[in-house]
């Protein structure tokens, strides 16, 4: 017996000695040193756990056969081995489960941690739909800061910016295609430059030709380069040519050497005057000059050098012909390189767009004259110096806006305010589009995405919510709603000046749709000044939504003017649906990628309508005359009568009434001059006799009236009306003169 339980109480002991003791564990931290720590731990653990086992095992039977030796666990309450044992059991799977239960809240607590960080990891790398649309256009590693130091003042330096300015034709956007070697003019409708367009020139690109100006002029250039702004010479841009040079340092003001000042030229003068922007000229196309003997990319005075005596005395009468204009306009020239006093004189530079003679001088005295007297003007300011040159729709991509960023630093993410159609639009900048150097914003190239850059340079946003942003506004960057507050009122004040001023508040007048906002501001310009009245204004391609706003403002008055139902679409597309739906409306769509000309075509509809509404309102206009007697040819009806036109105009359908005898004669039916039919007679066209149909059949001359009787034409108070609304532009201040002192012989009020 005692064998036998002996035998199990060694069994017990040993499943006793296999019971591993549970410990409490930290909770996991997620740091390195600790996971070491409990890795130590539970080594330790295993050792002392395997050399207890070697211990137990080494136990001798004898040992615990003893009766006096106590076992090393005790039974208690007399509870039969069986029994202990169960116990035993239910004690290790207690401490099993208390410690699965620890894991599983530390595994929920790593879980909880990972989740955080994965979605953290998501967001990081989760493409948005905007992001998308940009995923073909390679991100930018690098920091773009076109900066320099000044090594004087140890100030970083931005670019100068130039802007480009002069008539049409010029030949403006051809200089600066060949410094770029493109071709955006071809792209240009008509050839004329329609929205502003900027072009960033790292000074590497024409270091080497800086060598070929005079030497006097020549200077290690410490600038980073020159940004470039081509701005359109047409009289409708005005306001853009202002706008873009309202954003320059220096400017070159183009003039055809042959042509000499023209309208825009002198527009573009005025402008740089008023606001007290320095300038150079360049006359341009000095290879027009006949067997002129050209040198690609040469520097002016070497190309001279080279003429014949003949091409000489031309350029010189040329250049003789242009300093007399600028003379007539206030203002003193010198051809550069002779010019001592640079300060009262300006600078003339004879260049070639065609063959770039001249270029290199442009450039040289542009580097020059920006180091000796502009570098307090171009050193880098931290605060954001922005403007909106252009907004633009882009297929696939949506609204975007190209931008001068003057100072400061733009980065994705930040807060901005500019100026919208309908008041300041908050928004934020998601996409930084930069174009390549040497390219043009306005042209469709690649583009890089940066994270920030740095003034000064030409960029292209995309930001939620541009689609009624004006070009011309200020882009401010806010951090905190007052100065958001502080930013919209002072946009809201230039706003109402540009777009508001320019809409009629009557209702009444056009619809003008164009595809930028910089666009349509010119547009809206040179209608204010022929004095067209614009009701309705968009942005985009014309669809059917447009054409029902117009319809809409219109419906509002009474019996709108033909003129007035016309949209003027500029550089856009009209959808289908628009189209038939106009006209069924009877609202004449009119559609042109030349700004001009598609002015030059409402003009010409505005005619045809004004000739149809005055054929309509002849009869009911009756124009001013008093007539003298000469004779009576015949004195019954039909009444003829020999005359002269005292003053006015004698028109055939006029009234004619006797003012000494208070009577309404009849009707004039016809006019002849030596046996000629004429439809108008004036004082200075001399006798002319008339046929009356009289009002009553019983008059007759002699008898009701005589030759010493006064005729005049029986004007009416409607009359009156139709010519002040309809004939104004045939009537003379004479005529006017003539219609009061005939208001008073016929008591009209």
């Amino acid at each position: 017996m005692l064998k036998q339980q002996g035998t199990k109480l060694e069994e017990v002991l040993n499943s006793l000695n296999d019971i591993k003791v549970p410990y409490k564990k930290k909770k996991k931290v997620k740091v390195e040193e600790e996971k070491k720590e409990k890795i130590e731990e539970k080594d330790e653990k295993e050792e002392d756990n395997k050399e207890k086992e070697k211990e137990d095992e080494n136990v001798n039977e004898e040992e615990i056969e003893e009766e006096d030796d106590e076992p090393k666990y005790e039974v208690q309450d007399n509870k039969d081995v069986d029994d202990w044992e169960d116990e035993v059991n239910d004690e290790e799977t207690n401490d099993k489960e208390n410690e699965n239960k620890e894991e599983e809240k530390e595994n929920k607590i790593d879980i909880k941690e990972e989740e955080k960080k994965d979605k953290k990891d998501k967001n990081k790398n989760k493409t948005s739909k905007d992001d998308k649309k940009f995923m073909n256009i390679p991100l930018s590693t690098e920091l773009n800061e076109n900066l320099t130091t000044d090594k004087k003042t140890n100030k970083k330096l931005r670019a100068p910016i130039i802007c480009v300015l002069g008539h049409v034709d010029a030949g403006k956007t051809k200089i600066l295609d060949k410094l770029r070697h493109s071709n955006v003019q071809i792209g240009e409708a008509g050839g004329i430059t329609q929205q502003i367009g900027a072009t960033f020139v790292p000074i590497e690109n024409f270091e080497q030709h800086l060598k070929k100006i005079d030497k006097k002029f020549q200077i290690k250039p410490q600038i980073p380069g020159i940004l470039l702004i081509d701005t359109p010479g047409h009289a409708s841009f005005q306001n853009l040519r202002s706008r873009g040079s309202s954003l320059c340092d220096i400017a070159v003001v183009i003039v055809n050497i042959v042509k000499g000042l023209e309208q825009q030229t002198l527009e573009s003068l005025e402008i740089l005057r008023q606001r007290k922007t320095p300038f150079i000229v360049a006359l341009n196309q000095l290879d027009r000059i006949y067997q002129w003997n050209s040198t690609e990319w040469g520097g002016f005075r070497d190309s001279y050098d080279k003429q014949k005596k003949s091409q000489k005395k031309e350029f010189t009468r040329l250049v003789d012909e242009n300093k007399t204009q600028f003379i007539k306009n206030n203002l003193n020239t010198e051809l550069y390189d002779k010019n001592e006093e640079m300060n009262v004189y300006v600078n003339l530079v004879p260049t070639s767009a065609i063959t770039g003679e001249g270029l290199p001088d442009v450039l040289g005295l542009l580097v020059y004259l920006t180091q000796k007297y502009l570098l307090k003007k171009i050193e880098f300011k931290e605060e954001i110096q922005c403007t909106i040159l252009e907004v633009k729709v882009l297929e696939s991509i949506g609204t975007t806006i190209d931008v001068i960023l003057v100072n400061g630093t733009l980065k994705v993410g930040d807060k901005i305010i500019v100026g919208g159609l309908f008041g300041p639009i908050k928004t934020t900048v998601k996409i930084i589009l930069l174009p390549h150097p040497m390219k043009e914003m306005r042209v469709k190239c690649e583009y890089e995405r940066h994270d920030q850059i740095s003034g000064a340079i030409g960029v292209k946003l995309f930001c939620p919510d541009l689609e009624n942003a004006l070009a011309g506004s200020p882009l401010y960057v806010y951090k905190t709603d007052e100065e958001a507050e502080k930013y919209g009122k002072e946009i809201t004040r230039d706003f109402n000046s540009i777009v508001q001023d320019d809409l009629a508040k009557n209702g009444k007048g056009i619809m003008v749709q164009a595809s930028t906002l910089g666009s349509l501001e010119a547009i809206l310009t040179y209608l204010k000044d022929q004095k067209i009245q614009v009701s309705v204004v968009g942005v985009g391609n014309l669809n059917k939504k447009d054409v029902i706003k117009m319809q809409t403002v219109h419906s509002q008055t009474e019996n709108p003017l033909k003129e007035d139902l016309v949209i003027l679409c500029f550089d856009n597309k009209v959808l289908p649906e628009a189209q038939q739906y106009a006209d069924q409306c009877g609202i004449k769509i009119l559609n042109d990628e030349v700004i001009y000309h598609l002015f030059d075509s409402y003009i010409a509809f505005k005619k045809q309508c004004e000739e149809e509404r005055k054929k309509e309102k002849e009869k009911e206009a009756i124009f001013p005359c008093i007539l003298r007697t000469v004779m009576f040819i015949n004195k019954k009806d039909p009444l003829i009568i020999g005359v002269d036109v005292v003053e006015g105009i004698l028109k055939v359908g006029i009234p004619i009434y006797c003012v000494e005898k208070k009577l309404n004669i009849g009707t004039v039916e016809s006019i002849e001059k030596e046996h000629k039919s004429i439809n108008n007679v004036k004082p200075q066209d001399g006798s002319v006799s008339i046929r009356i149909k009289v009002a009553d059949s019983s008059l007759a001359a002699g008898r009701h009236f005589d030759e010493k009787s006064t005729f005049i034409s029986k004007i009416t108070r409607n009359s009156i009306d139709a010519l002040k609304q309809y004939f104004r532009d045939d009537m003379t201040t004479d005529d006017w003169k003539i219609v009061i002192k005939l208001k008073k012989i016929l008591e009209i009020q």
